[in-house]
């Protein structure tokens, strides 16, 4: 009786523990999905609402600062140094520009490569800064035209720079260093400042897929007036 026990109830013991096993892995399926669902809203919605956070924040510390006679102020998510106003982008534009561009620094607004130039200064006032997630500043670096004036505010000035390309008309890989040169010279004979020498540029660089990051989305500008913000 005990071998024939066994016998039927065997079978069903098995598809039992299978339906357990069918349980269980549906709930990791579903754990799994809703954690990969909480990651891309937080990385598309969450640290957009850290970050305008953080500029806001560095913004009120660099203009405090400045009413002490400080220019650079050290704040928690890096040195800043400078505010960017975008008319295009809207009126109340005003994102921090910090010193380098490390992940933290780009998370909290504009990173200036260190090596190129200053506001205002001879040269290439190069900056960088991103298109999607965390605060994008540069999420509509396509709407920008030719013309469009980007402005540069620091403790004393408030730098003027008009661009000569639209937000998207140069797409270069991300090894491109050329484009934040002095003087950008484009090796193929492509979109590029004017080559001549004593100019006081910017550029703007830029993911160029909102879900790729191999290419950069570069636009270029030249100085064109500057008063004082005292």
């Amino acid at each position: 009786m005990r071998i024939s026990a066994g016998y039927e109830h065997g079978p069903g013991k098995r598809a039992s523990m299978g339906r357990r096993r069918v349980f269980w892995l549906g709930v990791l399926l579903v754990v799994g999905g809703l954690g990969m669902v909480g990651y891309v809203l937080w990385q598309f919605y969450g640290t957009n609402w850290v970050s305008h956070r953080h500029q806001a924040q560095a913004a009120r510390e660099l203009r405090s600062s400045w009413g002490r006679g400080h220019s650079v102020v050290a704040t928690d998510f890096g040195k800043a140094e400078a505010l960017i106003e975008i008319p295009r982008f809207g009126r109340d534009y005003e994102v921090p520009v910090f010193a380098g561009t490390s992940d933290s620094v780009l998370a909290a607004g504009y990173g200036h490569f260190r090596g190129s130039a200053g506001p205002g200064e001879v040269g290439n006032y190069a900056l960088a800064a991103h298109r999607v997630t965390h605060g994008e500043p540069l999420r509509h670096m396509p709407d920008l035209r030719k013309g469009d004036e980007i402005r540069v505010v620091t403790r004393t000035m408030r730098y003027v720079y008009r661009l000569t390309s639209d937000g998207d008309d140069l797409v270069v890989p991300f090894t491109a260093a050329w484009v934040t040169d002095p003087l950008p010279r484009h090796p193929k004979g492509g979109v590029e400042p004017v080559q001549k020498s004593g100019q006081r540029l910017i550029t703007l660089t830029t993911c160029s897929e909102l879900f790729h990051t191999d290419n950069r989305m570069i636009a270029f500008g030249v100085l064109v007036g500057k008063e004082p913000t005292t």
